[in-house]
């Protein structure tokens, strides 16, 4: 699916569910990741987030879509459009979107160590998981210079 097939969609909903179209603009949006989905007061645009297209599919995909059109319409219709206002809770309700979306798996904290940091000068050894700039930082027992090491992730058996 593609933006443009987004647009229609979010049409289709919007006169469907809201009886009243829909006459912005819908687009993905790939840097979304704790929200599913946004709606501009200003443009009066949606953003969806692509991470739970991918990964909830297009069920889920529709709830958050009825979610941004309640803000939308009643925004537009100049009533309370936000998340604590009764007029948005009752029409979020009665079109059948999801009051918050799904939350995305987060990668597992259990990876293995990638870089190894050592003191020249007492040879105290830190292990990291993401790499850094030696430059920037010292030793946090002697305040020597670090040197790093990229560890060998390969297990031989």
């Amino acid at each position: 699916m593609d933006d443009q097939d987004l647009q229609q969609w979010v049409e289709q909903i919007s006169l469907a569910s809201f009886g009243r179209p829909f006459v912005h603009q819908a687009r993905f949006n790939r840097r979304l990741r704790s929200t599913g989905g946004r709606y501009f007061t200003k443009s009066h645009d949606i953003d969806i987030s692509w991470t739970q297209w991918e990964t909830f599919g297009r069920d889920e995909i529709e709830k958050i879509i009825k979610h941004e059109l309640c803000h939308y319409h009643l925004h537009i219709l100049k009533r309370g459009y936000q998340h604590r206002d009764l007029d948005f809770k009752t029409l979020l309700a009665q079109v059948g979107g999801s009051r918050y979306c799904r939350a995305l798996p987060r990668p597992s904290k259990n990876q293995p160590y990638k870089y190894r940091l050592e003191c020249v000068n007492c040879k105290t050894e830190y292990y990291r998981k993401r790499k850094m700039d030696v430059r920037k930082y010292a030793c946090g027992k002697c305040k020597g210079k670090l040197k790093s090491y990229k560890l060998d992730l390969t297990t031989s058996s």
